[in-house]
């Protein structure tokens, strides 16, 4: 059994050496994510190998994405409360040291401004997910095709597609679904 080594995100554990499964680390403090390292089976298939990779690119997709978005919240977020203390004539720091903060309502202008001028990185980025899951699933499948039972993929094609009793699934080893 081999893990391989963490990944970017600065985990500093491993999982033990007779897990046989993915490992889900803590959140990361840029992007709020929580990494995974990923099992690597001794007989991994090159199928199984390449589906694996595209998770590890996904992850690291969406950590750079996530980690950049919340940055950038951070940065513009600290300039917004900064320009409306200034406005009022207050500093950053009140006279005790504390860091003066503004209301919910004022916070809300923010947050509506952020998010309408980010829309279009959001609906981008969610466009590029799941484009990401779908070939993803394709992978899952072929993946699975080529480990289990015509059954056992059939059964999985079921649970992932959706379907039920009386959902039959033809051709399944093109993915087609059919309903009788």
């Amino acid at each position: 059994m081999y893990f391989p080594t963490p990944p970017v995100f600065g985990l500093d554990f491993s999982p033990p050496a007779h897990s046989r499964n993915d490992w889900i680390g803590p959140p990361d403090k840029h992007s709020n994510l929580r990494p995974v390292i990923f099992y690597v089976p001794p007989e991994e298939s090159p199928l199984e190998r390449r589906l694996r990779e595209a998770r590890q690119e996904a992850q690291a997709c969406d950590q750079r994405f996530w980690a950049r978005h919340n940055r950038t919240f951070r940065q513009e977020k600290e300039e917004f409360i900064y320009s409306r203390l200034k406005a009022k004539g207050l500093e950053i720091r009140d006279e005790t040291g504390q860091k003066a903060t503004l209301n919910a309502e004022e916070m809300a202008d923010f947050y509506k401004d952020f998010l309408s001028k980010n829309f279009r990185k959001h609906m981008q980025y969610n466009s590029f997910s799941e484009a990401l899951k779908r070939t993803r699933l394709r992978g899952i499948f072929l993946a699975s095709r080529e480990r289990h039972s015509d059954f056992a993929f059939w059964c999985m094609q079921v649970l992932i597609l959706g379907g039920g009793p009386r959902c039959v699934v033809k051709g399944a080893r093109d993915g087609r679904r059919q309903q009788e």
